[in-house]
């Protein structure tokens, strides 16, 4: 209960501190700074104060401690939809290059890069192709393109492909775009390029996704001459289910599929979601200064660029990297003029081991989970019927044949979302907890605490400057009275005749708000 406000205590003014702690709401005040003397029962309550102060402070210094942390958590969820996008399948056949499409002039201008081979093998190796070595007088041709190589001596998909349908429905090459990749020329169904409409599905499980089956043509592969950091060992299919924003990096990520079995691949779409700096260290864009960003187009207008992901930033990373150590670029990379061959090669290779590409995780992104499983082909009954359908022998199809069947688990997906742990709001909150709790204050007791300090600034530092000016303007009309009062006794009288009466004085009043002031002013 406060107590009650006398005719003293009303005399005083607003600064006063014990006007201010008998009509504070914050608890204590006014038994600290009540009427009275001091005691032992008002030093109780001042130290009762100090300590709910002081534990109230350190308090707010934790919490505000805790929040400056920047904490986050993961929050994981699963939820149901109708229909789901169907993901981008990027497929590469293991051998780059088909051996009965290479010529004398490729193995002059790439076989070095690509085989690893001497000049002087040329014609060795042109023999265990089963080719001819080049005659006399072979004249190799001015310039090269690597696309060009790939894009003609790469498997073709219109070879490749025996049979292809999605959600039961019959598809075909047309269905696939072309795109390079280091391991050279491969393909991507529902790429949405150029416009595309996205394919969807409506159901999970077994023939609801892709089904394919494909020819890995095992005689087209090229011999192994000498092993070397590229050479490849195996054979089948490198297969990678990505994103339709993400780049695919099959020789990184792609899953292997080996002919003579079928592989079944079961997908469950995950949606990650990532908090900026300073809760996470996610971003929408490359954070290495190292690397200047795509140039504009020669007009000036900037050019469109895909969203961001972490292998499309690894991607940009390693072009201009390249691009600025050798001026020209590998044929899966973007802009730039191709790089003669083996001139890019050990550049890109370097940067990779260094793994100097400083990409940030994308704030949002979409993956796939992947579940496999497989089981051999042709069965012994099917073997004969296989071979007569693809016009192909029994022996052949069990050493080159795969089929591939990808489709999601269920139509479900996972969301992986980090959120900050501890918001603003939350950090107001216990704030606001601890002050009701330790001084009984609440967002109103801190507004009377300043319209006090306003009262204290006006009446002490301002009243005293206002004070002190006043004594001066008083001490300066003083002595201009004392000054006329002088003069007019020393002023002789002349006697020079009649003179007329002399007027009275002129008196001019200047009134203040305080007090009023004459000053005399005599004509002589």
């Amino acid at each position: 209960m406060k107590p009650t406000s006398g005719p003293e205590e009303a005399r005083r003014p607003a600064s006063d501190i014990r006007v201010f702690a008998s009509n504070c709401s914050m608890h204590g005040l006014g038994h600290v700074f009540g009427p009275g003397s001091l005691s032992l029962r008002r030093g109780m309550w001042a130290a009762a104060v100090v300590l709910s102060v002081a534990t109230f402070l350190y308090q707010v210094a934790e919490r505000v401690r805790y929040y400056r942390e920047f904490h986050h958590q993961t929050a994981l969820d699963e939820r149901e939809s109708h229909r789901l996008v169907f993901p981008a399948v990027t497929l590469c056949n293991i051998n780059p290059l088909r051996r009965s499409r290479l010529t004398p002039n490729d193995l002059h201008w790439a076989g070095s890069a690509l085989l690893g081979l001497d000049p002087a093998e040329h014609p060795a190796f042109l023999r265990a192709l089963g080719r001819s070595p080049a005659p006399p007088g072979f004249m190799p041709s001015p310039t090269f393109d690597m696309a060009q190589l790939y894009a003609r001596a790469g498997h073709s998909l219109d070879d490749m492909l025996l049979d292809c349908r999605f959600r039961g429905e019959p598809c075909g090459p047309e269905n696939f775009t072309t795109i390079f990749t280091r391991m050279g020329k491969c393909y991507t169904f529902n790429s949405g390029a150029d416009g595309a409409e996205l394919l969807t599905t409506t159901r999970g499980g077994m023939g609801n996704g892709l089904d394919i089956m494909l020819d890995v043509q095992q005689e087209e592969y090229l011999p192994v001459w000498r092993d070397n950091e590229e050479t490849p060992f195996e054979v089948g299919i490198r297969v990678q289910i990505h994103s339709q924003e993400e780049p695919p990096i099959i020789d990184q990520l792609g899953l292997g599929v080996s002919p003579g079995y079928q592989t079944f691949v079961s997908c469950q779409q995950q949606q990650l979601s990532f908090l900026p700096p300073p809760w996470g260290d996610c971003s929408s864009a490359s954070l290495n200064p190292n690397y200047e960003p795509e140039p504009s187009d020669p007009l000036g207008s900037p050019s469109p660029s895909p969203p961001y992901t972490l292998m499309g930033c690894r991607l940009a990373c390693e072009t201009r990297y390249v691009a600025r150590k050798c001026g020209c670029r590998m044929m899966y990379m973007p802009v730039q003029e191709l790089c003669p061959p083996g001139q890019a090669s050990p550049t890109s290779h370097a940067m990779l081991r260094k793994d100097s590409c400083a990409c940030p995780n994308p704030c949002a992104s979409t993956r796939y989970a992947k579940e496999l499983s497989m089981v051999r082909i042709p069965s012994r009954a099917a073997a004969r019927f296989l071979a007569r359908k693809l016009n192909r022998s029994e022996a052949y199809i069990a050493e080159n044949v795969l089929a591939l069947d990808i489709f999601f688990e269920a139509l479900n997906y996972e969301t992986v979302e980090q959120k900050k742990a501890y918001e603003m709001s939350e950090l107001l909150g216990d704030i606001g907890g601890q002050m009701g709790l330790f001084i009984g204050a609440s967002l109103l007791t801190i507004l009377e605490i300043l319209d006090y300090l306003c009262e204290v600034f006006r009446d002490k530092v301002l009243g005293y400057f206002w004070n002190r000016r006043h004594s001066q303007r008083h001490s300066s009309t003083n002595l201009l009275q004392e000054g006329l009062g002088s003069h007019r006794t020393q002023v002789p009288h002349l006697s020079l005749g009649p003179r007329p009466p002399t007027p009275p004085c002129a008196v001019t009043k200047t009134l203040s708000a305080s007090h009023r002031t004459c000053y005399l002013v005599t004509r002589l």
